[in-house]
């Protein structure tokens, strides 16, 4: 199916051709027609399958805006905020994540009158501020530095009349709960609520039957489901050989980029001066680097000499980084949903893609709940002498 064929505003169409993207995904097959006719809706898609485009193209639509629509020109300069309040929002877990979100506003929208921001921490408020000060139609927003600005009396949510929930698994994980139920106790009982997340556990439909009224449920593929054209294998290997192995693998297997996932902010750091010891250039992404180191990491990434990226699951979401080669689980995650997600790195838009894994003895419990969820055995490696 083609964007022209949902009836969307030809300027959105034109956004989106303008990029290049002619044929929907599944998720966008699904969830566009759902959100254009105003309900609830709760969407379950791994990364990489178009879910922003999902939400911020009916978003958009539904907001208004075009060039041949009235536009009300009375009033005075100053009061134009006041006339502009904000109508949608976005929450997302990351910076990152939350920048991607905005720039897609930025596309879809480009030939409308819309208008649109972003706000995170880890930056000066200023400049976050005078943009919320000039009115904006659109907000996207990490939860935190949010309800930063909303306390501080910048942000007034009471016009809201679509309120999206990206990654809220991820949201939920890193603690933001509190914040996100304070948020939602500002923003309007009637409105519409969409909600996106890559795994479905039990706290997420707990939220979403609070949150959303008779949400449509929509899933681009099945939770289990690993991505498509991914060849996946694992390594059995003691802890303290792992970094060896990580080695010797960037070493003798030809890779583009390659993204290792670690389980934690200090273990991320801890490889990437191991690499760096073995002559392998490497980078570290994670929640205690300054934006402008992240923005500076992910930068040389997606550069055409890529350096490896080590990151945790949190930082990773948001990564809107294409012809990545290799996924590499240096620690295997404890749910297992998330390896699904971590493999769906690569493989993506038809091109093929490896995920391996390293499993050492006390992660073997771990190996086996993604099995039994992916209902398939992953193939076993000859480790290497690593010693």
């Amino acid at each position: 199916m083609k964007f022209e064929d949902l009836g969307l505003a030809e300027p959105l169409v034109r956004g989106v051709r303008a990029q290049g993207y002619h044929t929907m995904t599944p998720i966008q097959v699904r969830a566009i027609p759902t959100v254009l006719k105003g309900r609830d809706l709760m969407g379950c898609a791994q990364t990489g399958t178009g879910k922003t485009a999902a939400f911020a193209l009916p978003t958009l639509q539904r907001l208004g805006g075009f060039p041949d629509q009235q536009r009300s020109t009375t009033g005075k300069k100053k009061g134009r905020a006041a006339r502009r309040p904000i109508r949608s929002l976005i929450l997302a877990p990351t910076r990152e994540l939350a920048i991607q979100i905005d720039s897609s506003f930025k596309t879809y929208g480009k030939y409308t009158r819309l208008r649109h921001t972003v706000v995170y921490g880890g930056v000066g408020q200023g400049p976050q501020v005078r943009a919320l000060q000039a009115g904006v139609d659109i907000l996207v927003a990490t939860p935190g530095r949010l309800l930063d600005l909303m306390n501080q009396g910048h942000v007034n949510l009471a016009k809201v009349e679509i309120l999206t929930l990206d990654e809220a698994d991820q949201m939920l994980d890193m603690g933001f709960i509190h914040d996100l139920r304070r948020i939602v106790a500002r923003v309007p009982r009637r409105r519409q609520t969409l909600m996106f997340s890559a795994t479905m556990p039990g706290e997420i439909r707990k939220l979403a039957s609070q949150w959303l009224t008779q949400p449509v449920y929509v899933q681009a593929s099945p939770v289990a489901s690993p991505a498509e054209k991914v060849q996946q294998s694992v390594y059995f290997v003691e802890p303290v050989h792992k970094s060896r192995l990580l080695a010797n693998f960037l070493q003798k297997t030809p890779h583009s980029r390659t993204l290792v996932f670690a389980r934690t902010k200090h273990g991320a750091d801890k490889i990437v001066k191991q690499l760096h010891r073995a002559g392998i250039v490497a980078a570290a992404i994670h929640g205690n680097k300054s934006q402008n180191v992240r923005q500076r990491v992910l930068a040389q990434f997606k550069s055409p000499q890529p350096p490896v990226l080590v990151a945790t699951d949190i930082a990773a979401r948001g990564l809107d980084v294409r012809d990545i080669s290799h996924v590499v689980n240096y620690d295997l995650p404890e749910v297992p949903e998330i390896y699904v997600h971590r493999i769906g790195r690569t493989g993506r838009a038809g091109a093929t893609g490896c995920a391996v894994s390293f499993c050492s003895p006390e992660e073997r419990s771990r190996l086996r709940r993604i099995e039994r969820l992916t209902r398939q055995a992953i193939a076993v490696e000859k480790s290497p002498a690593v010693s």
